[in-house]
């Protein structure tokens, strides 16, 4: 038996995200306010190098320049 989110193609991460989602814009407009900020997330990044830890980056920024980058053809 094959579980439904796979069939139609999504990863389990995937899955709950968009249920989670769902759940919070179903609810009534003081607790989806509530619901919505504490969904969000702030990743950050660091590339280390010989034992040293480089600036920390915002990942959503990180991707942006990247996807930037590759439409564009240069380096990200």
């Amino acid at each position: 038996m094959v579980f439904a989110w796979k069939a139609a193609g999504l990863t389990y991460n995937r899955y709950l995200a968009v249920a989670a989602r769902v759940v919070r814009r179903s609810l009534k407009e003081d607790k989806r306010l509530a619901a919505e900020r504490r969904g969000e997330m702030d990743l950050r990044f660091s590339k280390w190098e010989n034992g040293k830890q480089g600036e920390s980056r915002h990942l959503a920024d990180a991707n942006a320049a990247a996807a930037a980058a590759s439409a564009t053809g240069g380096p990200a």
